[in-house]
């Protein structure tokens, strides 16, 4: 069975790799004929039934994973209602939460009755003054929608993944709201605003509270109300897994519920029950109260995962079928993707089976049972060290921090913090909100104390970030083999291996050697950043965006990217000018790198982010060199009073017969100047490469400056279907008459241009995305 169950669940990950898109119709063809050929020789009694048993049911993993995927790319926006105004009635099925510039998002269920080519699921924002979070449901709304888009780059979050996964088909904004009929609301309509109900109850019973984002993720694992600074500490501290209901908070809850279950069950007159069958009333028992909570935090993604696995162990242990800790593992892992064949999308995923891998490997081999003390350091020194090649697979970075913050607030959590919030949550619930003021003062003590813990720990400064995978795995196998092998002698020779591989981190390492020249112009939204590298120097032009919805270029792109391109210092920083989607999240940047050299068309609006830096005038800057690239510089005369884009320094690279120009968000006044006092920029003899003017506006690439470059290759740089509308129908027009190539990052992802001295080949990045992410698209005119 355990053989099976490997190549079921080996079947379902190999989907998800991104080796191969096999088509629906092969899956069945190879099912069926897998599945025919072990019928006949198991019928047959065949030697090789057995592994073709274990064949096919690798086959099934597959098909079975490809049918789920398959189902959620059908469900998708139709390309041709985008951007129209439609009206969609259904449900809200999530509990809605605040955003950026006082909007509201949520989720809505679509009914049946929705126009063709409109998917299910949506994911929505509403922005005007009435919008409220106390949202009618069942509702008719009138939205204006588009596909799933996010940006694709080598590393960094995927938005478009995580929409996939989720099942939105689409997201929008909201343009009216109705109130429905409340018979038309089901029920899963009627759960969703039953919990949405809870979710509003408990924020105004706990408004008054220092801690109340806190309390209600970790009660009702709603993350509405968390602000940057609550993911700036979880993150640096590595404790970002205590605010999403999981595995650890659900498997409290079924140890309070089979305690008390069991203490009950002691004190109930037995008659003529046997001990196996309150073993199994006991598991149900303890699997409804676990299902009940699971419902309360929302029932999402990994809340149904944690179930999964609870009740499996539960199953396991309170009845008595185990045998072998490995063998609770895999049958977990089997439920979880039948019942879920898109959970290898989700890292929690990774990290939770991973981690319960971790810990079986680790204490299956110790005698007699450690103090509780020690048992909780070697389980977390065993996790953090397991982890740490998962984590630099899944591109996340691994906080030094996290070690000692969670041997801290696992037992602060389980043993104080998440019984306090349970009762209290209890006697809101029964007083209908009217304890909540001494409530939520018992909440902000116990909470109070974690978040100083936690707050102290993040303030520290240690290493944190994304560990190469070799060195990740060394460590690993070095840790969990001196806590697995018994001799002390190989356990001090483990820990010396390891110390010596540590120090080696803290070195410092130059940048991953760059044969020939590179640039890079990253998927950024609307906005700009473009890294260029030789050898082993860099030079970043721009930043990209930062927002007031959370989104940070620097920390969300190019820090990610940098990782996994092996760039770790950046060398020149030439910043067009001060505006923020050209100059955003710079505290990040200057947080990780220190560049040598800064230069910008508006020093002064730099140094107002920055502070002990010098920043030197674009104009009249000399040429500077990036391993064997010239880099030249031009800007117009500054006028204090002027506009900024104007501003902008521009910014030439050469290299052999080939050429790149940036500038920046100039209008066509400023262009025809450059044209006039730059001869550079039209230098005769070179290939020209343009990254177009402001996004490609209308106020810029003006006609004389488009018929004078005749750049052979455009890109433009601008946010997917923004309300801005860049890149303009008129300029797309202009460079399509001179003959030029046009690329935008919005429907092409990060682009990697590789130069060598007689041309230049660019690597579209969603040419290497996976199946679920929309592959490249032309530039449009509409």
């Amino acid at each position: 069975m355990g053989a099976r169950i490997t190549a079921f669940a080996c079947g379902v990950i190999i989907l998800y790799s991104g080796l191969f898109t096999p088509p629906r119709a092969l899956f069945v063809s190879v099912f069926c004929m897998t599945l025919l050929v072990a019928l006949l020789a198991l019928r047959q009694q065949c030697r090789w039934g057995r592994y073709l048993s274990v064949a096919l049911c690798l086959v099934l993993g597959l098909a079975w994973a490809a049918l789920a995927s398959q189902s959620r790319l059908d469900d998708r926006l139709s390309p041709e209602l985008e951007g129209i105004e439609l009206t969609v009635s259904g449900y809200v099925c999530d509990a809605p939460s605040p955003g950026a510039w006082g909007s509201v998002r949520f989720s809505l269920c679509v009914d049946d009755s929705r126009p063709a080519g409109v998917p299910g699921r949506l994911r929505l924002s509403w922005y005007r003054d009435e919008a409220t979070l106390d949202l009618p449901s069942p509702m008719t709304a009138t939205v204006v929608l588009k596909r799933p888009h996010g940006a694709v780059n080598p590393g960094g979050f995927r938005y478009e993944t995580w929409l996939f996964r989720q099942g939105y088909g689409a997201t929008g904004s909201v343009r009216e709201v109705v109130a429905a009929p409340a018979s038309h609301c089901l029920l899963s309509c009627r759960y969703h605003q039953w919990r949405k109900e809870r979710v509003l109850a408990g924020r105004e019973a706990l408004g008054g509270m220092e801690q109340t984002g806190l309390a209600l993720s970790l009660l009702l694992g709603y993350r509405g109300d968390l602000n940057s600074r609550h993911w700036q500490v979880l993150e640096a501290s590595g404790t970002i897994h205590l605010v999403a209901i999981s595995g650890l908070h659900l498997g409290l809850v079924a140890t309070l519920a089979a305690v008390v279950l069991r203490w009950l069950a002691l004190r109930i007159p037995r008659r003529e029950s046997s001990p196996r069958c309150l073993r199994v009333w006991l598991w149900l028992g303890v699997a409804v109260v676990a299902l009940g909570y699971a419902l309360l935090a929302g029932f999402t993604v990994p809340t149904r995962r944690a179930l999964v696995m609870v009740v499996v162990a539960g199953w396991l242990l309170l009845v008595g079928r185990l045998s072998t800790p490995w063998h609770g593992w895999l049958l977990a892992l089997g439920a979880v993707l039948l019942l879920d064949p898109l959970s290898p999308l989700d890292q929690g995923f990774w990290l939770s089976f991973c981690a319960v891998a971790v810990l079986i490997l680790v204490f299956s081999r110790r005698q007699g049972q450690p103090g509780a003390l020690r048992a909780l350091v070697l389980a977390q020194a065993a996790v953090f060290a397991g982890l740490w090649p998962v984590l630099s697979v899944l591109d996340q970075g691994a906080a030094w921090a996290g070690l000692v913050a969670n041997v801290v607030a696992i037992p602060m959590l389980s043993l104080l913090v998440m019984p306090v919030l349970m009762v209290g949550g209890l006697v809101l619930l029964v007083s209908a909100g009217h304890a909540g003021d001494w409530v939520g003062a018992l909440f902000d003590g116990v909470l109070g104390v974690l978040w100083w813990v936690l707050e102290s720990l993040a303030g520290l400064g240690l290493p944190a970030g994304r560990i190469p995978l070799f060195l990740a795995l060394s460590v690993a196998v070095a840790v969990l083999a001196a806590l697995w092998v018994p001799d002390r002698r190989f356990r001090w020779g483990a820990v010396l291996v390891v110390a010596l591989m540590l120090a080696g981190v803290g070195m410092p390492k130059g940048n991953r050697w760059q044969q020939a020249p590179q640039v890079w112009v990253w998927d950024v939204g609307q906005g700009l950043s473009v890294l260029l590298r030789h050898q082993d120097e860099t030079l970043l032009y721009d930043t990209g965006p930062e927002s007031a919805s959370g989104y940070n270029a620097v920390s969300d792109v190019l820090i990610p990217s940098f990782d996994r391109i092996g760039v770790r210092s950046v060398g020149t920083l030439v910043l067009s000018h001060g505006d923020q989607d050209h100059a955003g999240g710079l505290s990040a940047l200057f947080g990780r790198y220190a560049p040598e050299r800064i230069i910008s068309g508006e020093p002064g609006r730099i140094l107002e982010h920055i502070e002990g830096r010098r920043v030197a005038s674009c104009h009249r800057h000399g040429p500077v060199t990036v391993g064997g690239v010239e880099v030249f510089f031009w800007q117009a005369v500054p006028e204090p009073s002027g506009d900024a884009n104007d501003r902008s320094c521009v910014m030439l690279i050469r290299f052999g017969s080939q050429q790149m120009l940036l500038p920046g968000d100039i209008s066509e006044h400023t262009e025809q100047t450059m044209l006039a006092e730059w001869p550079l920029a039209t230098s005769e003899g070179y290939d020209l490469t343009l990254i177009a003017p402001h996004h490609g506006s209308k106020t810029s690439s003006g006609r004389s400056f488009v018929a004078r470059l005749a750049p052979e290759t455009v890109i433009f740089t601008a946010g997917y279907r923004h309300r801005y509308g860049h890149p303009h129908p008129d300029v797309v027009g202009r460079y399509r008459a001179v003959g030029s190539d046009l690329l935008n990052t919005a429907n092409a992802g990060a682009l990697r241009l590789d130069l060598s001295p007689d041309q230049v080949s660019v690597v579209r990045w969603r040419d290497h995305a996976p199946f679920w992410i929309r592959a490249p698209e032309p530039v449009s005119s509409e």
